[in-house]
This record gives structure tokens, C-alpha cells and sequence, in this order.
């Protein structure tokens, strides 16, 4: 089911050999614009006019009344609720490890003292899918890193479904009644990120920030409107890379790899492996349980696209340079050692080591996010997380001889940049004014 693509005895650069999805931002963003712009200009009626051609049904009222949250928190089944309840628990407790202290305060000289300063950022717009899956789970990732690093106000978008009769799916309403989120729209697509980011008067506030993982258009409009308001990523189809060698369980190798497959047709599952034998165990269990799957025709197209594959390595070193390439959305380690290994990992969105931690763990109930970098981000950013929603802002608190030590350097500098007015500024507190 899988390609097979062997760099065995190669020194390549892994990155133009490893699969990936095509997913063309720039092509979307182009589709997007004249929805953001018309959220912009129309507000309420552009919001009424894109639900009913992208999702076929107008609700009643965009934002969702309580009562509605509270109603169906109230119906969810106990076994979920408790499911929801006991996942949000571990997620805030490794949220609260995750805090920094408020205040980093430096004093460089004498009455020359620098501080940090983390603020929560005020309000964040947070996004969750409806589509292929109503997921529950991305209002509890989104949520509670928000709540805990001090965010003051929160709104979540989940697209309106017809057979809910125009509302987000129960379980996810449900879920934002339990986080304690009472403002919540039945809003989806890339006109939720404009509504988010431009507000819409009399119904929703702009926010300073937008959060989740969507489609392509919700990508797109993140990208179009970014700068406006800040987001956290630009979420791809997601993703799973498995190292492995002949230890692992060929069946959970399968079926870890199939899960991923089973969001998304795009979705990539790539097994890397210096075990042939492995590879072929895998590969027929994949055909074995993807025939047994409910989301058979999703799963076969994912596992046969060009975006998932099983590499071929010498050995376990060749393998971690492979994932390191890859830079993996979920990367699992099912090696001997498995622990050892994964510290020598430097790009992944999340690690998970040995047999008995699958990716679906961290999806739900581990207590680490699951808002994870994609297409290779992982090289470069991290998950979202408590420091997501926060930024830095020095204070600069110098006094009178604190400032007149350093003067000549400030000045000095200031002369070589040419841009003598920042020198002035410092000379008229010498009384060198000129």
C-alpha cells in the first residue's frame, strides 16, 4: 500500500526525497481575499451569505447562546464527558508546568535595571474544525494553554452544521461549556478568521490573535490576514513519521500510521526503517486493517498518495537524519532503546516514545498539546502552548547616573548610524544640548 523509497547506502539531502502533500496556500489565498474583504465590509450579511453557500445552512444566531453550551454539555454521554473531563484535567496540569515566571528583572549596572515582563495577549480568536471530523479535542488544546497563561478574553468559531439545525457540532459545544467558553460562534471557513480578525459590529469584537488548525482557506486567511492580527500557525495536513527497527510491533506500527491516515485524504503516514522485514509486515498489516476501518476509502487514499511512503535506511542514525529532515508533525519512536533514540531527535512537533505511545494519546488524553507545527515547521517553531499566548515586553528603568555612565557609548553609537537626534537625546539630559 505504502511506495517504498530506499536511501540505503546514500548521502543525499532527505529533504527533496521525502514525501509530502501538495498544498497550495497561494493558490487559496487568492479564493479567500474577496471573502475576508467582504466579512470586512458587510459584516452580519457576508457572514449569512457564506453559510449558506459553503455550508448550506444559516443559524439562527452566529454566536451560540449559552443555554444552547450548557444544554449540550448537559447531553453529552456520561462516558465522553468524562472522557472530556479527565483530558481537560491532564492538558491544564501540563499547562501550568509550562508558565514562566512573570518577571525577569536584570540590573546591569547601578540604577541601570532591564526587566521582561510576560502579558498574556487580551483576546484570542480560536478556531476549531466541523468538517471531516467534529473535533472536540482542538477546543480543549486551544483553550486551556489560553486560559492558563491569563488570556482575558476568549471566542471560539466552529463551522454551523444542517443537521444540528445551523449550530457546531454538541460535542464541541458541549466541550466549551465545560472549559467555561461562553462565547462561541456557529461561524466556519475563512470568513471566521476575517470575522475574528475584523470584528463585526454588534455581533462579534475583533481580537488580537487567532488560534487552530482548519483547511486550506482557513490556512490561507490566516496567511492574508496575519499582521492584522497574529496567528499561530499555518496548519497542513497533518502527519506521522515512525522510526522503527525489527523490535517493533509490525500491527501497532499499521495501526498508528493508519490513524493519521484517517483525517485527512492528504494526510501523510511515513514509516522509516533500516528493517526490510519490518516493512513488509507493516505494509501487509496496513492492508489488513484499512480493510477493516470505517474510513476505508480515506485511509487507502492517504496511504497510496505521494505523501506517505515506507524509507529504507542502513541503520538508526541514517533514520534519525531521515526524521530530522522530515521534521515531522507527530514523530514516533518504536526502536530498542526508544528513550536514548529520542533524545538524539532535533525537529518534531511531538515525540512519542515506545510502543505504548501512540499519537492518538497525545491527541486526547496525554496532557501535551496536539496544535503541533506542520510540512516541516517543526524545524523551525513548536506546538502551541501557555508561551503561545503571551509576549515579551521589556521595561527599561535607567535613573540619572545610570544613564550619564553609559551617555558617551549611546552618543558614539548614535554618530556612526548617523542619526544625531538619538545623540541629542541623550546630550540634553547631560545639559550638552546644543
Amino acid at each position: 500500500m505504502l511506495q517504498t523509497i530506499d536511501v540505503r547506502g546514500q548521502q543525499l539531502d532527505y529533504r527533496r526525497v521525502i514525501p509530502r502533500a501538495e498544498f497550495d496556500v497561494e493558490h487559496a489565498v487568492e479564493v479567500v481575499a474577496p471573502i475576508c474583504r467582504a466579512v470586512a465590509e458587510r459584516g452580519e450579511d457576508a457572514l449569512a451569505e457564506f453559510a449558506e453557500r459553503f455550508d448550506h445552512v444559516v443559524p439562527p444566531n452566529f454566536r451560540v447562546p449559552p443555554e444552547q453550551l450548557a444544554r449540550c454539555a448537559d447531553e453529552l454521554d456520561p462516558a465522553v464527558r468524562a472522557a472530556f473531563e479527565e483530558s481537560i484535567r491532564r492538558r491544564r496540569a501540563v499547562a501550568e508546568a509550562e508558565r514562566e515566571p512573570g518577571v525577569v528583572r536584570v540590573e546591569i549596572a547601578p540604577g541601570a535595571v532591564v526587566e521582561q515582563k510576560c502579558i498574556a495577549v487580551g483576546r484570542v480568536g480560536l478556531y476549531v474544525p466541523g468538517g471531516l471530523a467534529p473535533l472536540a479535542s482542538s477546543v480543549l488544546m486551544n483553550v486551556v494553554p489560553a486560559q492558563v497563561a491569563g488570556v482575558g478574553s476568549l471566542a471560539v468559531a466552529s463551522p454551523p452544521q444542517a443537521e444540528f439545525g445551523g449550530l457546531p457540532h454538541p460535542s464541541i459545544l458541549g466541550m466549551c461549556h465545560l472549559l467555561g467558553v461562553d462565547e462561541v460562534y456557529a461561524v466556519g471557513g475563512a470568513q471566521a478568521i476575517a470575522m475574528f480578525a475584523h470584528g463585526v459590529e454588534g455581533l462579534c469584537a475583533p481580537v488580537d490573535m487567532v488560534t487552530g488548525p482548519g483547511n486550506i482557506y482557513v490556512v490561507a486567511a490566516k496567511r492574508l490576514l496575519r499582521g492584522v492580527i497574529g496567528i499561530d500557525s499555518e496548519a497542513g495536513p497533518t502527519e506521522i513519521a515512525v522510526l522503527a527497527d525489527d523490535s517493533a510491533d509490525p500491527a501497532f506500527v499499521a495501526a498508528d500510521l493508519l490513524s493519521q491516515a484517517e483525517h485527512d485524504p492528504l494526510a501523510g503516514s511515513v514509516l522509516v526503517t533500516d528493517s526490510p522485514q519490518l516493512a513488509r509486515a507493516v505494509d501487509a498489516e496496513l492492508t489488513r486493517q484499512a480493510s477493516l476501518t470505517k474510513h476505508a476509502e480515506r485511509v487507502h487514499t492517504a496511504l497510496s498518495g505521494r505523501q506517505s511512503a515506507v524509507i529504507l535506511v542502513d541503520d538508526i542514525a541514517q533514520g534519525l537524519a531521515v526524521v530530522d529532515a522530515y521534521a515531522a508533525e507527530h514523530l514516533e519512536i518504536q526502536t530498542r532503546d526508544a528513550y536514548s533514540v529520542a533524545q538524539r531527535v532535533r525537529n518534531a512537533g511531538a515525540i512519542f516514545v515506545g510502543p505504548y505511545s501512540p499519537v492518538p494519546l497525545g491527541d486526547y488524553s496525554a496532557g501535551s498539546t496536539h496544535v503541533l507545527p506542520t510540512a516541516g515547521a517543526a524545524r523551525h517553531s513548536s506546538g502551541l502552548n501557555v508561551k503561545s499566548f503571551t509576549k515579551a515586553v521589556h521595561i527599561i528603568d535607567y535613573s540619572a547616573e545610570g544613564l550619564a555612565e553609559l551617555a558617551d557609548t549611546i552618543e558614539t553609537f548614535a554618530a556612526a548610524e548617523d542619526l544625531p537626534g538619538h545623540g541629542a537625546a541623550i546630550a540634553i539630559r547631560r545639559g550638552n544640548a546644543r
